[in-house]
C-alpha cells in the first residue's frame, strides 16, 4: 500500500509514517505548488491512495470524473496534534480491514465510511 499526502498533511505524520515503513510521500516536500488535479494525475499514475483533509477530492471524483484507482482518504476531524493523521493511518493499515481502492474514503468522529466510485 502506497500512500499520498496532500500538502495539508503536517509533515510531522509523513514522516512518523515512513519511519514505521509505511510509502508514503508529500506534496509538502515534493511539490507543494500543484494543483489538485495534478495530485490526483500523480497518484492514478503512481497507484498511491491520497490523505488530505481537503474536500475538494470529492467533488474531483464526482463532478469531475477523476477517478485515482487506489483511493482517497479524506480527513474529516480536526488533528489533536501533528502526529494524529499518522495515528489514523498507521491503526487503518495495521487493521487491514479497510480497503481504499476506487473509493472515497471519509474518516470523523462518527467513524469511517466510504463512497465507491
Amino acid at each position: 500500500m502506497k500512500f499520498f499526502s496532500q500538502k495539508n498533511i503536517p509533515v510531522a505524520s509523513v514522516q512518523q509514517l515512513q519511519s514505521l515503513g509505511i510509502d508514503i510521500t508529500s506534496i509538502s516536500e515534493d511539490a507543494p505548488d500543484i494543483s489538485d488535479t495534478e495530485v490526483v494525475n500523480i497518484a492514478i499514475r503512481e497507484e498511491r491512495t491520497i490523505i488530505t483533509y481537503d474536500s475538494d477530492y470529492g467533488q474531483l471524483i464526482f463532478k469531475y470524473g477523476y477517478k485515482p484507482t487506489s483511493g482517497v482518504i479524506f480527513l474529516r476531524l480536526q488533528p489533536q496534534n501533528p502526529q494524529h493523521p499518522a495515528e489514523i493511518i498507521e491503526n487503518l493499515v495495521a487493521s487491514n480491514k479497510v480497503s481504499f481502492a476506487n473509493a472515497l474514503t471519509v474518516i470523523d468522529y462518527n467513524g469511517i465510511r466510504q463512497k465507491p466510485y
